[in-house]
């Protein structure tokens, strides 16, 4: 997986923080997004980060997961 792969969340993963279910639980499960950030450093150091993938679902929200909690959809093409 690398930045710009479209990606589907095939786990159930709920959260409360999405902006059209404020404090509400939410089930991403089946969504569709982006991955926008892959975490591997911090100012340099090399970090293990538990949710490495930054995805974007919507322009208002944005989530981190975990590479087994979803499929990739199409791969980004790179020229």
């Amino acid at each position: 997986m690398k930045i710009g792969d479209r990606i589907r969340i095939i786990e159930s993963i709920i959260v409360y923080h999405h902006p059209e279910h404020r404090q509400e639980a939410f089930d991403l499960k089946g969504m569709e997004g982006e991955i926008i950030n892959i975490i591997s450093d911090w100012e340099g150091r090399p970090l293990s980060a538990n949710l490495p993938l930054l995805v974007k679902i919507s322009e208002k929200f944005k989530v981190h997961v975990c590479d087994n909690e979803v499929e990739v959809l199409r791969k980004t093409e790179n020229y």
